[in-house]
């Protein structure tokens, strides 16, 4: 006896593949869904309420204490050895 499992035939794998697929696309259909309506109202929503430190045209300049992308602030003499 072959320890090897016995190949499948052609059909057998189209067949797999096949199904593979049609479960795939049941869990989209499952797949909670909104309308764009709905997402866009929500974007919109997001972006106004959301400071974005990047856009100070908007939202206005930003300080260098709140700047999460400004370089960190180093307390002590901030002296570097060699």
């Amino acid at each position: 006896m072959s320890s090897r499992p016995q190949k499948m035939s052609t059909s057998e794998l189209k067949l797999r593949r096949l199904l593979e697929h049609n479960e795939r696309l049941r869990e989209d259909l499952m797949r909670p869904r909104i309308r764009v309506s709905e997402a866009s109202a929500s974007l919109i929503r997001y972006c106004k309420t959301t400071k974005d430190h990047l856009v100070p045209s908007v939202w206005g300049p930003v300080s260098k204490a709140e700047d999460p992308f400004g370089a960190p602030q180093k307390q002590g003499c901030q002296c570097v050895l060699m």
